[in-house]
């Protein structure tokens, strides 16, 4: 379906990191995961070809909040889609609130945790129709 869109996806636990990256896998999407901050900037660094940053904002060390500031310096419209198991309602309608304490520029979007896998559909289906190739 999406065999060309490549998705960088963050998340420090295990379970959850292999199971996301499988269904997006089956969706047809090609996708690098990362346990860490430092896992995925490294995965940045290396492969310029992202389409969509899907983080945790919880994650040890470096949070998902400074990880998207870390890869907007580097891609300044990557869409950032965080995931969360905090999110209040109004955080889910607009990712604005949980970007940190800087504001970030470019697309943005928050799932709640845990998801379902139409919620996981949709919502990269969503965050990827913003880019541009």
């Amino acid at each position: 379906m999406n065999s060309r869109k490549s998705i960088l996806v963050v998340e420090d636990d295990d379970v959850v990191r292999m199971l996301t990256t499988d269904v997006l896998e089956e969706l047809g999407y090609r996708v690098v995961a990362a346990a860490d901050s430092t896992e995925a900037l490294h995965s940045l660094d290396v492969d310029r070809d992202f389409d969509l940053l899907m983080t945790d904002v919880g994650l040890p060390g470096m949070s998902g909040h400074q990880l998207a500031e870390a890869a907007r310096r580097l891609y300044p419209r990557l869409p950032v889609l965080f995931a969360s198991g905090y999110v209040q309602g109004s955080q889910i309608e607009s990712g604005s609130e949980m970007a940190g304490s800087q504001p970030l520029e470019g697309p943005l979007g928050v799932i709640g945790k845990p998801f379902t896998l139409d919620q996981l559909r949709d919502k990269v289906g969503e965050m990827l129709a913003t880019v541009e190739h």
